[in-house]
C-alpha cells in the first residue's frame, strides 16, 4: 500500500470541538480543552503516525468576528493552516443551525480551491431525523467533497474520518519522526496546561484576557521547579485571579501542578505570579512577545 502524509487543517466556530477532535484522534491530550471560546490561540500541530500514512493535524483558533488586535491574529493563525494545508477538516456543531460565523468560514474556503471534509459533530446529541436535515441543508451550500457525521468526545466514526483524510493526502514519506506527538515543546504545553486551570475556574472577561509566560524551569532528577507569569490586562483582573486570601490562585495552582506530574511523571513544585499589562491584547509587540503572532512571523 502506498504511504501517504500531509496537513489537514481543522477549523470551524469557536466551540465546534476542534481540540476535543484532535485530541480523540490522537488519543492523547496535545490541545488544551475549555467551554470557552478561543481557548486555542496558536496552531497546534498534532502528528498521528499509523502503518499506511502520516496525518498532521493543525488545531486552529477559531474562527470570529474580531474585537482586539489578539482576535484578528488569531484569524490570521487559522487562515494560514488553511492555506498551508492539504485537505481542511470544517467542523461543525451538529446541534447549531448555520449562522454569520459559519458564512464568513465558507466565503473563505470558497476561495481555497481545497479539497473540503465537512466534520458534523455531537450528532450523539442529535435526533436522526434533525440530522438528516442538517446534512441536507449543509450539502445544499457547499460542494463538500464529502461529509462525516461523528463524535469527538465520545469517539464515534473516528477512524472512518480517518480514512476520508487519507484520500486527500499526497503521496510520500513521514514528515516528522514517528514518536513525535506535536510540533510544540514542553515549554509550550506547561504554559497552555496552566491557562486551560485558569480557563475552568474563572468566568467573565478573565479568560480572554490571559496570557502566561515560564518565566523559570529548574529539573531534577524527580522533580522539577517552575515559576510561571500570568498576564492579565486590568488591575481588577489581577484580584479576581488572586482571590480572597490568594485561594483562587492556590487552586490553579494546584490543579496545574497535578496535571503537570501527571504529564511529566515527576514531582512538580509551581509557583505563579499575577502581572498587569495594560490592554495587551490590542498591542502587536506584547502579541509577539507572549508567542502568539509567531506563525505570522514567520509568514509576513
Amino acid at each position: 500500500m502506498d504511504y501517504r502524509s500531509g496537513f489537514i487543517a481543522i477549523v470551524g466556530r469557536p466551540n465546534a470541538g476542534k481540540s476535543t477532535l484532535m485530541n480523540a484522534l490522537l488519543k492523547e491530550k496535545v490541545a488544551i480543552m475549555s467551554d470557552k471560546p478561543n481557548t486555542t490561540r496558536n496552531n497546534i500541530a498534532g502528528i498521528l503516525t499509523l502503518e499506511g500514512a502520516q496525518y498532521v493535524f493543525v488545531d486552529t483558533p477559531g474562527i470570529h468576528k474580531p474585537r482586539q488586535q489578539l482576535g484578528r491574529v488569531l484569524n490570521k493563525n487559522a487562515y494560514t493552516a488553511m492555506e498551508d494545508c492539504d485537505v481542511i477538516g470544517w467542523i461543525i456543531d451538529g446541534t447549531q443551525s448555520f449562522g454569520s460565523g459559519d458564512e464568513f468560514i465558507l466565503n473563505r474556503i470558497e476561495q481555497l480551491k481545497k479539497p473540503v471534509i465537512l466534520i458534523v459533530n455531537k450528532v450523539d446529541m442529535v435526533k436522526k431525523e434533525k440530522l438528516l436535515e442538517t446534512l441536507l441543508g449543509w450539502q445544499d451550500r457547499y460542494n463538500f467533497d464529502q461529509i462525516v457525521p461523528i463524535s469527538a468526545l465520545k469517539e464515534n466514526n473516528l477512524n472512518e474520518l480517518l480514512d476520508v483524510f487519507r484520500e486527500y493526502l499526497p503521496e510520500g514519506g513521514m514528515l516528522y519522526p514517528s514518536e513525535m506527538k506535536s510540533d510544540h515543546d514542553i515549554n509550550f504545553q506547561i504554559c497552555e496546561i496552566i491557562r486551560e486551570k485558569i480557563l475552568f475556574k474563572t468566568r467573565e472577561e478573565i479568560p480572554h484576557s490571559v496570557a502566561v509566560l515560564l518565566e523559570n524551569k529548574v529539573e531534577e532528577e524527580n522533580k522539577i521547579f517552575m515559576q510561571a507569569m500570568i498576564v492579565v490586562d486590568r488591575d481588577s483582573q489581577k484580584g479576581i485571579l488572586i482571590g480572597k486570601q490568594g485561594k483562587m490562585i492556590r487552586s490553579i495552582r494546584l490543579a496545574a501542578q497535578k496535571e503537570l506530574k501527571e504529564k511529566l511523571k515527576k514531582n512538580v513544585e509551581l509557583e505563579l505570579y499575577v502581572r498587569v499589562e495594560k490592554n495587551w491584547r490590542n498591542q502587536e509587540q506584547k502579541i509577539k512577545e507572549f508567542g502568539l503572532d509567531e506563525l505570522n512571523e514567520a509568514n509576513d
